[in-house]
């Protein structure tokens, strides 16, 4: 049996019109509009030989681009993790020590830090620990004191430096993710736990934490897109990420239009598959808790 609705103007719509316009109003024309332009691009890479070119110099930094991101993301997500609790400790130095690190570096532009992470501190931490060799080494402790005092600043590649440096900085973000997850659950099932015999760590880590860390899975990877389009910010020191090789690049050819239209298409693609992702998790995610 057919149900006809009547609209203003007197003309009678099917439900199965009204459902099909709502398809074709929610449907995702914009994805279909980078898709476009990506297998464009990509359509160029093969018949073009400047873009094939430029996409076979580029493509050398993939992979460092993506370790990067891979190995700094899961840095981060350990000093958020830790930093986020720190911000909800009920001591007060601990407390006021994860605040002042998520603050300082919330309120300094992400190029500056990078800078000096990698510059600054990075060195300042190798002094550190030549100094506590010769200390080690005057107090009877020699193999120690080696170890300690062979550590020299120019051996620590500028990767490890950049990946300290998003890390950290990353960390500060993802410390705020994590005391909001914490914070939506509720304090009756800390105290439940408590009342069954947990300790503070033990209902953290089996009852609070594995609830924390579901609610707050889709901003997580959310952060970590930001992080690979951030990651491009190392480039400016000489990690040849592919943002450095395209400079190379257009540094040698001066092919400016085809260097760095493979380069923002291929960051597109990249960012638009873990979008996907992503979205495919939270909309798991929803389906699970209706279920």
């Amino acid at each position: 049996m057919s149900v006809k609705l009547t609209t203003n103007s007197a003309i009678p719509i099917s439900l199965s019109a009204i459902r099909r316009r709502k398809r074709l109003r929610d449907y995702p024309w914009w994805l279909l509009g980078i898709l476009l332009v990506v297998l464009g691009t990509f359509a160029l890479i093969v018949s073009e030989n400047n873009f094939r070119n430029a996409f076979a110099f580029i493509k050398a930094g993939l992979g460092v681009t993506l370790s990067t991101t891979f190995t700094a993301f899961g840095i981060a997500l350990v000093i958020g993790l830790l930093a986020g609790l720190g911000r909800i400790s009920s001591s007060v130095i601990i407390k006021n020590i994860a605040t002042l690190y998520i603050e300082l570096i919330r309120g300094i532009p992400m190029l500056v830090l990078i800078f000096f992470i990698a510059i600054v501190v990075v060195p300042g931490i190798v002094n550190g620990l030549n100094a506590l060799g010769e200390s080690l080494s005057k107090n009877g402790y020699p193999i120690l004191a080696g170890i300690l005092s062979s550590v020299q600043i120019k051996e620590v590649p500028m990767n490890a430096r950049a990946v300290a440096a998003l890390a950290i900085t990353y960390g500060a973000f993802l410390a705020e993710v994590f005391r909001a997850g914490i914070e939506s659950i509720g304090k009756g099932q800390m105290e439940a736990a408590r009342s069954q015999g947990m300790s503070y760590v033990q209902a953290m880590r089996y009852i609070i934490l594995p609830q924390a860390v579901r609610n707050v899975l889709p901003a997580l990877g959310n952060d970590f897109i930001s992080m690979l389009k951030d990651s491009s910010l190392v480039s400016v020191l000489a990690v040849r990420d592919i943002t450095q090789v395209t400079r190379l690049y257009t540094g040698q050819t001066f092919r400016y239009v085809e260097a760095y239209t493979t380069l923002a298409v291929l960051y597109l693609t990249m960012t638009v598959i873990l979008s996907l992702l992503v979205k495919t998790i939270e909309g798991k995610m929803r389906r699970d808790e209706q279920s």
